[in-house]
């Protein structure tokens, strides 16, 4: 095994603060206060893993060497995005009997509308500027609401009978809605 060619290691924070601190002579590992119980740090990859993160750990971490000079070994950019709320699927109160079945599809920041035609309906993804996407799709007798983040995914699934039912050749709303 070589021996590493520094004599501290150190993992920094966007504050500049030394999250944890490897000396390499001793092999001791000095956690900040702070992150005592939050980090993991392999000794023999030099890699560190932050745990119970919150959104207020988002940031820049660098990893840097010192020794006979300084070296900064690699930056990485972490975003902490909550998972997504479970989409909602449900019948557009403006919906008149004369007309398909009318429905949106809603995540937290975002919606598409649609019409059920009878037999299907548009296949629709829309993207917010924070990374969410919404999608709908109707398959069969489905209608399929996902709502997903780069952490997550929920999807509402209801059968078009739960939305909206058939009287006489059109649509009318589902009496429990």
């Amino acid at each position: 095994m070589l021996t590493p060619r520094f004599y501290f290691l150190s993992w920094s924070n966007y504050k500049s603060e030394n999250i944890v601190t490897y000396i390499s002579v001793t092999k001791e590992v000095k956690p900040h206060p702070f992150y005592k119980d939050r980090v993991d740090f392999n000794k023999t990859t030099f890699s560190l893993t932050l745990k119970n993160m919150q959104k207020t750990d988002s940031g820049h971490y660098r990893a840097k060497t010192s020794g006979h000079s300084d070296n900064n070994i690699v930056t990485y950019r972490v975003s902490v995005m909550d998972e997504v709320e479970g989409p909602v699927l449900a019948i557009n109160s403006s919906w008149s009997s004369p007309d398909p079945c009318s429905f949106t599809c809603k995540g937290s920041n975002i919606f598409i509308s649609s019409i059920y035609n009878g037999s299907s309906c548009s296949q629709e993804e829309v993207v917010s500027a924070d990374n969410h996407t919404l999608r709908l799709n109707c398959s069969g007798d489905s209608i399929m609401c996902n709502y997903r983040n780069p952490v997550s995914s929920k999807t509402q699934v209801k059968k078009v009978n739960e939305l909206c039912t058939v009287k006489q050749g059109t649509f009318c709303i589902h009496s429990e809605l």
